[in-house]
């Protein structure tokens, strides 16, 4: 995997132009292609997390069939 893709390097990214953002000192124009970049990497990561998310909720069952993954009542 590239590292630039990663969602660890998306984050960090995401992390930075929102930084900078906040201390307001970027000019109006680069202020806006960063919130331009900024949505456009939030919504690249909301979709890494929902199909992790997507993923890590299934299980395979005897039969090899993919099923949901339900957890088991405890009674404690």
């Amino acid at each position: 995997m590239n590292e630039e893709n990663t969602f660890e390097a998306q984050m960090d990214e995401l992390e930075k132009i929102v930084t900078q953002l906040e201390r307001g000192d970027v000019p109006l124009e680069q202020a806006l292609e960063q919130f331009k970049q900024g949505v456009a990497l939030s919504n690249q990561l909301q979709k890494k997390l929902a199909e992790a998310e997507h993923t890590l909720t299934k299980v395979i069952n005897d039969q090899g069939d993919e099923v949901p993954y339900e957890r088991a009542e405890s009674n404690d």
